[in-house]
């Protein structure tokens, strides 16, 4: 696998002080066609709905919601095809983040289709074709990538497929020999099955920093209990942070839950991305020196600000 890189251009699991450095990002970088219909599909025939296509890719997404919360550089590495490059570096530059995009010589970029029930909860199902996103491979890697930076994510759509698993393996390398911390989003309770929890849990050890959400926190640990869950994966990952949605969120950190945060109110009108919103922005809070309890607070502001957005981006800067 090879591709070409296009690199635009933009203007330790706790804080101790603000990083001085930029934010790395490594995950995909996906096309997504939302529909928002009301109640149940009509099997057989149609079923109005109104339909956007936007940028998307949970990766993608961290990066830009990062950029918009926080005042660290803020780097993506991803894959794309041809098709939509100029697009996408378009799209992510305007929302503040520097695309490094590998552009994959036969694979287009990958395609979402998110089906959201209008409904109060706004819940939403994908159905996803994952094309280039999940083909970045170590070739696409360089140690350049981390100079200057401070902080490392990894999307956790990374390790769903072979290549992207060498690849995670390579940054975590490259970022321990740098003494860069290293966060991971599971990113997809669905994948995590195919994939097997113990294969998970032993390619992300090292990681500094866990944000899984409830059910991929409940998944990996067998637990019912996401208070239970984040308390048992904390001492395998120094910081975890589940997601709770409208519940909220929850730091544990060497074996014990120590804080809950309520979720701030909101009226759903899209979920997607939601995760991303509150990933990106609890990055960004942790780079500006906050300890874990306040970003994740941060976080749950931007979560509450996306789920009343169409898409999974935030407002672009005016």
């Amino acid at each position: 696998m090879s591709g070409t890189l296009s690199d635009g251009s933009a203007s330790g699991p706790g804080a101790s002080g603000a990083r001085e450095g930029a934010l790395l990002v490594v995950g995909d970088v996906v096309t997504d066609v939302i529909a928002r219909h009301q109640g149940p599909l009509a099997s057989g025939t149609d079923t109005g709905a109104a339909i956007r296509t936007m940028p998307g890719g949970a990766g993608a997404n961290v990066a830009c919601w990062a950029a918009y919360r926080g005042s660290a550089e803020v780097r993506l590495l991803g894959r794309v095809g041809a098709d939509a490059v100029e697009w996408h570096e378009r799209e992510l530059i305007a929302s503040g983040v520097r695309p490094c995009l590998v552009v994959d010589p036969r694979a287009s970029t990958g395609t979402v289709i998110c089906l959201v029930d209008t409904g109060a909860a706004a819940e939403r199902t994908f159905l996803t074709d994952s094309g280039a996103s999940l083909r970045l491979e170590p070739g696409d890697w360089s140690d350049a990538l981390l100079d200057g930076v401070v902080w490392l994510h990894l999307s956790g759509y990374l390790l769903f497929s072979e290549s992207g698993r060498a690849l995670v393996a390579v940054a975590l390398a490259s970022a321990r020999a740098r003494g860069v911390p290293v966060s991971l989003d599971p990113a997809s309770a669905g994948f995590l099955v195919e994939l097997g929890v113990d294969r998970f849990l032993a390619l992300a050890e090292g990681v500094d920093v866990l944000l899984p959400s409830r059910d991929e926190a409940c998944l990996l640990t067998g637990l019912p209990d996401a208070a239970d869950a984040a308390a048992k994966l904390s001492r395998q990952v120094p910081l975890v942070v589940a997601k709770q949605g409208a519940d909220g969120a929850l730091v544990a950190r060497s074996g014990a839950v120590s804080a809950h945060v309520p979720a701030v109110p909101a009226t759903p009108t899209d979920t997607t991305g939601a995760g991303d919103a509150f990933t990106g922005a609890f990055l960004a809070s942790l780079l500006t020196g906050m300890e874990p309890e306040e970003a994740a607070r941060a976080g749950c502001r931007a979560g509450a600000l996306a789920v009343e957005r169409v898409g999974g981006r935030p407002p672009q800067r005016g």
